[in-house]
């Protein structure tokens, strides 16, 4: 698989050295131009993308006539209230000129890591996508502290491609990967093109930022690197100054690529199967259980009983008549939702709980089959 060919979801995370001119604090409308060129070619050929970017708070700072420096906590969020609204509108206009919808989302820490704001922002970036809108992406600095902040959007980047499971995450900043060493300050040091893992050897060799604008540097890359292939995503990083980063990719700039640890599918399978609490349990009918062994969803009409408290979102076991557990997965229902609508049928959910739900108790992206000797097939 190439860098930017055969990926259905890629990533593209924006440092803020990229979007804001270091002497005037202002907007690089041209290059902002050319990275949403890049995106629609992306479009073009199939591959949906998320957009992460910093430059709110760089923006906004200038704005205010804030000093130049480290920031009061306060001050970074009113310069990021500001920054936000000309972030956004940018990425409006600019990708209105190749009539495609952008679309704001700002999270927190919290919102990766609670389940059920996590299947929520899942879910408002799945619709989005399938809309073809092209969401971008920011940590919401207007409310973040210092405890529950991401501290950067390198790591923001890498949690979002583990959420949607991408195929590939494009760090963008203005270094060009990985050396031996730093190499501003070491002419010996080496370019990596290419990393199998991040090894405690690899991580010696990251250094602090040097941008003036960018919480992080190649030790925040390597840290979301680790997150992302460990989700199965490979993770990229390049240069992005010049105009076209991503078409530049193509043609063969320099760049190093961190290779994932397995699929996407297979390590989000083993985060189902073997990396969460079990928190109740569906009992189904035949029916059910061979339409879970060849591969389909559990619907409410194959479920005959609910057992245990759990919430949207939370792993449970699914067990045949014989009291075998044959599936674990996602449920998308709370437990006392999901006993109202067990045995009904998918059209009736609506008339039985009031809202539209999910047509699955468990959608088949969210569940993993056990075998008969208690192992994944």
């Amino acid at each position: 698989m190439t860098l930017l060919t055969e990926a259905r979801l890629v990533v593209v995370k924006v440092g803020s050295a990229l979007l804001v001119d270091a002497e005037t604090g202002s907007l690089r409308e041209a290059w902002l131009k050319s990275l949403c060129a890049d995106v629609a070619a992306l479009k073009r050929q199939g591959t949906d993308v998320l957009v992460v970017s910093s430059g709110a708070v760089a923006l906004g700072r200038r704005a205010l006539g804030l000093r130049d420096g480290a920031l009061k906590l306060e001050e970074s969020q009113a310069a990021a209230a500001v920054g936000q609204v000309r972030l956004a509108h940018c990425y409006s206009e600019s990708f209105a000129e190749r009539s495609i919808v952008a679309a704001q989302i700002l999270l927190t820490l919290s919102d990766t890591e609670e389940r059920r704001r996590y299947l929520n922002a899942r879910a408002t970036l799945r619709t989005l996508l399938t809309l073809g809108a092209v969401p971008v992406i920011n940590e919401n600095d207007t409310v973040a502290t210092a405890e529950i902040r991401f501290g950067d959007n390198d790591r923001l980047a890498a949690r979002v491609a583990s959420m949607m499971e991408a195929d590939r995450l494009f760090l963008f900043s203005d270094v060009d990967g990985l050396y031996t060493a730093d190499p501003t300050r070491d002419a010996a040091a080496q370019h990596i093109a290419e990393v199998a893992a991040v090894t405690p050897d690899i991580e010696t060799m990251a250094s602090g930022s040097s941008s003036g604008f960018g919480r992080g540097g190649m030790r925040s890359k390597l840290m979301a690197a680790k997150i992302a292939t460990g989700a199965g995503c490979d993770v990229v990083i390049a240069n992005g100054r010049i105009d076209h980063p991503l078409t530049r990719l193509s043609e063969g700039a320099r760049h190093t690529r961190f290779r994932a640890a397995g699929s996407v599918q297979a390590a989000r399978k083993r985060w189902i199967a073997g990396g969460l609490k079990v928190s109740g349990v569906l009992a189904v009918d035949g029916g059910a259980a061979r339409a879970l062994g060849e591969g389909k969803s559990l619907l409410p009409a194959g479920v005959r009983k609910v057992e245990g408290s759990f919430e949207r979102g939370d792993a449970v076991s699914v067990r045949d008549s014989g009291g075998r557990e044959i599936a674990r997965g996602l449920v998308a229902y709370g437990a006392s939702d999901a006993a109202r609508i067990c045995g009904r049928r998918s059209t009736d959910i609506e008339s039985i709980l009031g809202y539209r739900g999910r047509d699955e108790m468990i959608h088949r992206d969210d569940l993993v089959v056990i075998n008969e000797n208690g192992s994944q097939p």
